[in-house]
Parts: structure tokens; C-alpha cells; sequence
């Protein structure tokens, strides 16, 4: 899917852009291209409406949110062909991303009550007349920029934790792939029709506009996408102070250990490398296989891949390159690899007909080459001999990245996954800490920081309120002049009563 102009061009010269099929170049829609002013104007009207939606209550908040996922489950097949022909993704794919968009709206609406609710703490002994509570209170609005690459779940699972925290919230969709995720918001209205206008609102554009957010005033702002563009939106937030929780790339790790069910192993690393094209930020990039399994591993792999096709027929594994330019960093790859002594176990350079890339797999590339330090973000799987399960932990440790991994054992599949760098591990299988809602998700590291899902998700969008009430007076108060000399006795006689026997 490719826009009419370029993010440096856009703000100068026009008022909307075209957003296209990525493979056929049918037009999806035509969207305008928001200013700064503009931006600012959905921010305040997201504010005005946030009182009303804080007012609900959890149990008011949690009606309206269940409404929204039976409108979204009623409209799966509209929301699939959109989804297709925006970004060229089987509409299985797409189906998959609308169920974990679902399972987190109904988790975070359910729990945020347990999460959030006021509740009392134990004051210590040293304040024993106060009475203490804390308490989780909304932020206000928040900030959502969404990536092209799963543009329907993003969206969704940013404004899930957010509107359940009892914030309003603005979304930024990516320019590649806006559609969904202005549906995506305008859904939300569609199922509650008695929300004030701009309770939740999408702005449209380029790189100015998501820069416009990022200092339009949002209580916080989540961003999932780029290493470098994430710099970026930290250092313009960083002119506000506004907090940020950023969900980076990813270079996840593999580790086939020698116990591991090779069969299992071998598909979970095939779809977990190629579902979406590798266009996923937690998709299998790195296998790293125990010397004494390495030949019958490969092997299975490539049966594997040997069944994988590649186009727009629905039967098709995945379907095209969703941004053009991540095709040239593909090739970059891959040629880099190659001239580096790597080979080609499925494909090479002549996979690479755009917009679609065929599998690629590679094996014993350098680990030192592009094609492991950096993010690939396509259908490139590197697979490398490692002497045990040790080397193959150092090795997987090894970049800056910590988002997600895997591990395939037997026996040892959570001794291994311990040692593991990431934010996530899965054990004989891939990715699923991702879809399950009641565990954070995030990484870091270049991977990020901050966490959507679970009870830390709903946290993010909240801020935590201390507040203490004095029940009684002491007949010895040290909060007060002048100081009572007997005080300081009894104080100093309980701390040697309290802590004294437990220094040693």
C-alpha cells in the first residue's frame, strides 16, 4: 500500500492522501492530512468528553466496552475484507488479529475494577494512627500511534487499556494503513451512541502529524513501531514531559535445544518466521540450534517451508510487503549475509520480487552481519549451530533487542527460558505470551519499555494516588515544635525493638 506523497512533502503541498492496495494499487480511501492545530483541537475535544466517561464508573465504563466487542464480533466479515485489502494479509490473518483485539477490550473491562479500585494499605508501624489508601485515577487523554503492520490490533489494545483506565483517547493510525484504524475508532461510537463527539477520536497523516500528537498535551502517549522513530517520540515528548510507553522492534530468538520435539519445533518456527511476510515485531528472525540436532532440524525446515505459498488467493500463506521501502532492508539482508559466507537453504535474492518476497532461510550467517543485529522485518529466517544450550543463550543475548523468544526442550525449557534477555518467552511454541491478555506485554532494551496487557497495562494508563488520614493523635507527636525530648526516646527504642534482631 503506497500513500501519494512522502511524510517530508505531505503538510506542504496537500491536504489528503490516497491510501492503496500494496500489491494491486486499488485506492482503499483517501484521508486528510492533519496539522498540528488540528490535532490539538481532537485533543481538547477528547478532554471535554473524559469527565463523562471517568463519571461511568467502572461498572458503566465496562457496559459500554462489552457493547463495543458484540458490534465488532457481528461485523467480522466486514472488518476481515477491509483488513485484506488494506494491507494484502490473508483474512485469516486478519481474523486472528480482530480475536485478540476482542480478548483484550472484554480482559481490560473486566479487570480493571480488581486493578484500579481504592483500597487500603498498611501504614507501618511508625504512622500506626494513620489511616492509608491508594488509588489508581485516570490520566486523562491518551496519545495512540499505531503501526502499518497489525493496524487493527494496535489500535485496539491501546484504547482497551486506556478507555477501561478511564481515559479518552486519540489514535494516530499509520499512514499505510489507516482504514482500520479509523473503523477501529469509529466502531466505538457505532456501538454507544451516547458518546460525546471527540471521546475518542483519529487523526490522519504522516510523521508531522504523529509529531503534532506527541506535544499536543496527551496525558501519555503509546507508540508501537520503529527503533528510530520511537528516539523520535520520546524526544518530542520529552518537550512536555509527557510519559511515554514505547513498544520497539524486535530480533526474537529461537532456541532448539537438543531434547526438542523437532516436528513441533520446526513448524512453530516456520509459521512464527513467515506469518505476515515476518512483518511482526515478535516474529521468529533468529534460531539458534544445538550442534547435535542441526542436520534433522534443517531438514524438517525446509519440508516445511517447501509448503509455504505466497500471494492474494485466499489459500495463500501470506500475502505481500505492506511498506515498499522494507523491501530494500530485506535485500540489504539477505545480500549481506550471503556475500558473508552465509547459505541459502530456501531461497536468496531471487525471492525478492516486489511486492512480495518468497521465504528465505539462512544458515550459519555471521553474528556480526546485518542480517542478525538488525531488525529484518520480512520473510527471513536465520538459523545458526550453536555448541549447546548455553552458546545458543549467549548468542540469543547477544543484540540490543529483548522483546520476545522461544524455546524448544523437553526438560529444560524453563531453566533455559529464565536465562533468556526479553520481555516475553515462549516455551515449545511461539509468540503466545503475546495473545494471552492477562500477561504484559512489551520488551526491553531497543525493544522498549512500558507494557500493554495485564495488570501493568491497565497501570500505564493510570496514576497512583497516595492519600493518608490522621485517625488519632499520639500522646508524643515528632510532627510538631518544639520537639518533645521523650519522643525521640521512645522512637529510638523502637526501632532497636523492631529491627535490630533482624540485621544479622
Amino acid at each position: 500500500m503506497t500513500a501519494q506523497l512522502t511524510p517530508d512533502t505531505a503538510t506542504a503541498v496537500a491536504q489528503t492522501f490516497d491510501l492503496t492496495h500494496p500489491a494491486t494499487g486499488d485506492l482503499i480511501g483517501t484521508y486528510p492530512v492533519h496539522t498540528a492545530d488540528q490535532v490539538k483541537a481532537a485533543v481538547a475535544k477528547a478532554r471535554a468528553a473524559q469527565a463523562w466517561w471517568a463519571g461511568l464508573g467502572f461498572d458503566g465504563r465496562k457496559k459500554r466496552m462489552n457493547r463495543w466487542t458484540s458490534y465488532l464480533a457481528k461485523h467480522t466479515d466486514e472488518i476481515c475484507e477491509l483488513g485484506n485489502r488494506e494491507t494484502g494479509k490473508p483474512r485469516g490473518d486478519v481474523l486472528f488479529e480482530l480475536f485478540a483485539s476482542l480478548e483484550d477490550i472484554k480482559w481490560a473491562a473486566a479487570n480493571a475494577e480488581r486493578v484500579l479500585k481504592a483500597r487500603k494499605v498498611n501504614p507501618g508501624m511508625s504512622m500506626i494512627n494513620f489511616e492509608a489508601r491508594l488509588e489508581y485515577a485516570p490520566l486523562g487523554v491518551a496519545g495512540v500511534i499505531a503501526p502499518w503492520n497489525f493496524p487493527l490490533y494496535t489500535p485496539f489494545c491501546g484504547m482497551a487499556y486506556a478507555l477501561a483506565a478511564g481515559n479518552a483517547a486519540v489514535v494516530k493510525p499509520s499512514e499505510f494503513a489507516t482504514a482500520t484504524g479509523v473503523y477501529a475508532v469509529e466502531s466505538f461510537y457505532k456501538a454507544n451512541p451516547d458518546t460525546p463527539d471527540g471521546f475518542v477520536g483519529w487523526v490522519s497523516g504522516f510523521g508531522d502529524t504523529g509529531a503534532a500528537l506527541c506535544t499536543s498535551g496527551v496525558d501519555k502517549l503509546a507508540f508501537t513501531g520503529s527503533v528510530p522513530t520511537g528516539r523520535r517520540v520520546m524526544a518530542a515528548c520529552a518537550q512536555t514531559l509527557t510519559p511515554v510507553l514505547l513498544e520497539l522492534g524486535g530480533k526474537d530468538a529461537t532456541i532448539v535445544a537438543a531434547d526438542a520435539d523437532l516436528d513441533s519445533a520446526a513448524s512453530a518456527v516456520v509459521w512464527g518466521g513467515l506469518w505476515h511476510a515476518g512483518q511482526g515485531c515478535v516474529c521468529v528472525e533468529r534460531v539458534y540450534v544445538v550442534e547435535a540436532v542441526r542436520d534433522a532440524f534443517l531438514a524438517k525446515v525446509k519440508d516445511r517451508v517447501s509448503q509455504v505459498s505466497v500471494g492474494l488467493s485466499e489459500g495463500d500463506s501470506y500475502g505481500p510487503m505492506t511498506m515498499p521501502g522494507q523491501v530494500d532492508i530485506v535485500r540489504r539482508h539477505v545480500q549481506d549475509a550471503l556475500e558473508r559466507g552465509a547459505t541459502a537453504l530456501v531461497g536468496g535474492l531471487d525471492s525478492i520480487r516486489p511486492p512480495f518476497i518468497d521465504p528465505i532461510v539462512l544458515v550459519d550467517v555471521p553474528e556480526d552481519s546485518c542480517a542478525v543485529r538488525e531488525e529484518t522485518f520480512g520473510p527471513v529466517i536465520v538459523i545458526n549451530t550453536a555448541k549447546d544450550a548455553d552458546d545458543a543463550v549467549r548468542r540469543a543475548n547477544g543484540t540490543t533487542f529483548g522483546l520476545g523468544s522461544s524455546v524448544f526442550s523437553a526438560s529444560s525449557g524453563p531453566e533455559i527460558a529464565a536465562k533468556l534477555r526479553a520481555g516475553g518467552t515462549t516455551i515449545n511454541s511461539v509468540m503466545t505470551f503475546v495473545g494471552i491478555p492477562a500477561l504484559p506485554f512489551g520488551g526491553v532494551g531497543d525493544s522498549g519499555f512500558g507494557r500493554f496487557h495485564g495488570d501493568d497495562g491497565l497501570r500505564e494508563f493510570s496514576r497512583p494516588k497516595a492519600t493518608t488520614r490522621k485517625k488519632f493523635g499520639m500522646g508524643k507527636d515528632m510532627q510538631q515544635f518544639p520537639r518533645d525530648k521523650d519522643a525521640y526516646k521512645i522512637v529510638k527504642r523502637v526501632i532497636k525493638l523492631k529491627f535490630s534482631r533482624r540485621l544479622t
